[in-house]
């Protein structure tokens, strides 16, 4: 019976392939038509795309091409080709913007997008543009049964965006170790990810660098900036304190507090004498 059974399979596989080759060759658009839809809903994406490259042409303007534009579309983005569905999907929205498939298709389209989004420590410009299209979508449709699924989308793509920012911060810290004009670049980096990232998930991790980096940047200046380093570098630590009082790096940020204060101590001293 199993030998009978692979038979059967392979037969039918057989029928399959020969009957899909033969529309594939033929010029009859509707029979084109009919296996691409065939095969589109037994998730046979990739022969579907073929038979949808070929007629899609032929449809422009009528009343057939919109089925055929969606789903030729959505066949490139159920196959894992995120660069033409995104494509394919922002052809389909102009082409037809009162479709009862705008909603989904402007959703796929901007996930489309979202799949592209390399990871943080690459260039980021596939996940502006997924930003962007993100935003479009839940701009217009904030009554849609995607709405969620897009806000997670636009959050997880704006957290990893705010990665790439407070790693590059970091970095120049690291640095400035070795090259203490270096620091005042990380302080830079730091002050604008707090300002431009108020709701960040790495706002605490950046208050708290800060710090180290402006306490770092003070306690080797010049005699004539010190001073003046030192209070800025323990209006850090209180900043951190004030947004975070149970922070985690408050074991670190304390000792650096009690650093400034016995610098500034030290200076002081060293001034009255």
């Amino acid at each position: 019976m199993r030998s009978i059974l692979l038979v059967c399979c392979a037969l039918a596989l057989f029928v399959s392939c020969s009957e899909y080759q033969k529309v594939l060759k033929e010029a009859d658009v509707k029979a084109k038509y009919e296996m691409a839809e065939k095969l589109y809903n037994e998730g046979d994406y990739k022969r579907a795309i073929r038979l949808f490259e070929q007629i899609a042409p032929a449809y422009v303007g009528k009343p057939q091409g919109e089925r055929v534009m969606f789903f030729f579309a959505d066949s490139y983005f159920k196959n894992g080709d995120y660069y033409l569905s995104g494509y394919q999907f922002e052809r389909f929205v102009k082409s037809y913007p009162r479709s009862d498939k705008i909603q989904e298709a402007s959703f796929l389209g901007a996930k489309s997008y979202y799949h592209l989004s390399p990871r943080y420590s690459l260039d980021q410009t596939e996940t502006d543009k997924a930003l962007l299209k993100l935003q479009t979508f839940i701009n217009n449709y904030s009554e849609s049964e995607y709405f969620e699924e897009a806000n997670a989308m636009a959050r997880e793509l704006t957290t990893k965006k705010e990665k790439k920012e407070i790693e590059i911060a970091k970095q120049f810290n690291k640095l400035g170790e070795f090259n203490l004009p270096v620091l005042i670049s990380a302080i830079t980096a730091f002050d604008n990810f707090i300002t431009d990232n108020p709701g960040s998930v790495y706002r605490e991790e950046a208050l708290y660098y800060r710090i180290e980096a402006a306490t770092r940047l003070a306690v080797n200046s010049t005699e004539d900036k010190k001073k003046e380093r030192l209070e800025e570098a323990l209006d850090s630590y209180n900043n951190l304190m004030r947004y975070f009082p149970e922070t985690k790096f408050k074991q670190e940020a304390d000792k650096l507090a009690e650093t400034i204060r016995q610098e500034l101590g030290a200076f002081t001293t060293s001034l009255s004498k």
